[in-house]
């Protein structure tokens, strides 16, 4: 007999028969979680994609608006110096914002070299048990 939702009604059975069952059970149960898991992968993948390239656009569109940012500065200061030496000033304060960038960006990796790996700190203390033993 069938309930209304289509499962079978189960009252009828044994212990036994409930207990053979279990490890069916337990296996689809683990094949469901596991195609559950592939199909949250596969979304949360294309999401990601999608959202990376819109952000890789919105970076391409930034990058040739500083170019005209710098092109609207120079423009601008042409009206106090002559061009040449517009151009020369936003060139080398650009190169000075860039080398303090590098500065900030290679302390920063100096500081990550120096931090200890979780992998190497397990190795020490498997090192140190070992030792003891």
């Amino acid at each position: 007999m069938t309930t209304p939702r289509g499962f079978r009604d189960r009252s009828d059975d044994s212990l036994f028969t409930l207990i053979g069952e279990i490890p069916e059970l337990i296996r689809n149960l683990v094949v469901a979680e596991i195609d559950s898991a592939k199909g949250w992968v596969k979304r949360t993948a294309k999401d990601a994609g999608i959202g990376a390239g819109w952000i890789v656009a919105a970076l391409f569109f930034l990058f040739w608006s500083v170019a005209a940012f710098g092109a609207f500065v120079i423009i601008g200061l042409s009206s106090w110096w002559p061009a040449w030496l517009s151009a020369l000033v936003v060139f080398v304060g650009l190169v000075l914002i860039a080398l303090v960038l590098a500065l900030l960006g290679v302390l920063r990796f100096r500081k990550v070299a120096r931090t200890q790996n979780p992998a190497q700190s397990i190795a020490l203390d498997v090192k140190e048990v070992r030792d003891e033993l």
